[in-house]
């Protein structure tokens, strides 16, 4: 079952990327989560999530300088924010830390993510799934045997809006570690839910991994979001640049596949007549002359009978003088 009405979904994902930038600009932290969600609707993403609670903060290879306890915005400012998508028409989605997240914000929350550290909390993800929002499952550093627990889970619980979102947990992830054929095994045992790819590669000038989850079946793309991918660890981020470029991918991509159904298209119906070639004449045919392989050959254009239907003109007797070079007919035949 769908989560989301429009594929792909893009989204940004905002947690240390708020407090980094505040602090850069010397500004408060809810103003610039608050910039963040307005650029990002701007530039094309569909939906926000905040890391919302304690464990956001365990991230860049998880070294004892970079782990933060607190969190920066309290769950009036994250009221706000939803608020704020919600005008903008973003879905808001929050991946909590714990069930005090989830109590206190549960009644302005559209999505839940649930983070591959909590992919084994089954108490966890059953006190989420009983709260009846669409779920989203991170399954990094996951064995199809984990995910299965989860999925059933959240299933037992009679909520089936789920999508399983590949990534890696490597920050930031090599290409080489990428792995992006991990979304076709996903659908292939998934097939019911919505696949999607988390992403943390280092954003290159034309977003090409993401574009590639999304050609490979990532219906749901999701990627961290800054103003300045020059500060530290912002690197794997994704700006309003890199944001539409991938739209702009995605324009093309769709463009190109066009329809599955293999047939010819209108733009070759000109080129099908003229390309392809017609029963005709090799020399004169006189009435009443049965007609013999050697009396007829093939040119170019195909507006008369096919090479392929040759055996219902070589025997039969022509009613009418055939000039040579010209197209043989079905009514100058008996």
């Amino acid at each position: 079952m769908n989560i989301f009405n429009k594929h792909p979904f893009l989204i940004a994902e905002i947690s240390f990327n708020y407090y980094d930038l505040a602090e850069k600009e010397e500004m408060p932290y809810f103003d610039v989560a608050m910039l963040l969600v307005e650029k990002a609707k701007e530039c094309g993403v569909d939906g926000i999530n905040f890391h919302v609670g304690d464990s956001e903060f365990l991230h860049c290879n998880f070294e004892e300088e970079d782990i933060n306890p607190d969190d920066k915005l309290t769950f009036e400012d994250y009221r706000k924010l939803s608020q704020c998508c919600r005008e903008l028409g973003l879905v808001f989605i929050v991946t909590p830390a714990d069930v005090d997240v989830i109590d206190n914000l549960d009644d302005v929350v559209d999505v839940y993510k649930i983070p591959s550290s909590d992919l084994t909390n089954i108490p966890f993800i059953d006190y989420i799934s009983n709260k009846a929002k669409p779920i989203i499952l991170s399954t990094a550093a996951s064995t199809l045997n984990e995910i299965k627990e989860a999925v059933n889970c959240i299933e037992n619980n009679s909520n089936f809006k789920i999508a399983l979102m590949h990534s890696v947990l490597s920050y930031p992830t090599k290409i080489e570690d990428a792995n992006l054929l991990m979304i076709k095994d996903l659908t292939q045992y998934f097939e019911d839910y919505n696949i999607g790819y988390s992403d943390y590669t280092i954003s290159d000038n034309s977003m090409f991994i993401l574009t590639t989850a999304y050609n490979y079946g990532a219906v749901i793309l999701e990627k961290y979001f800054t103003l300045d991918k020059s500060l530290k660890d912002h690197e794997f981020a994704m700006d309003e640049d890199d944001v539409r470029i991938f739209k702009y991918n995605v324009r093309n991509i769709s463009q190109m596949n066009g329809f599955k159904n293999k047939q010819p298209l209108i733009c070759e119906s000109f080129s099908r007549k003229n390309v392809r070639k017609s029963i005709i004449a090799k020399d004169d045919i006189n009435s009443g002359q049965k007609i013999e392989e050697s009396d007829i050959e093939f040119k170019r254009p195909g507006i008369g009978i096919p090479p392929s239907q040759k055996e219902n003109v070589v025997g039969k007797i022509a009613n009418k003088n055939i000039k040579k070079g010209s197209l043989i007919e079905y009514d100058m035949l008996s």
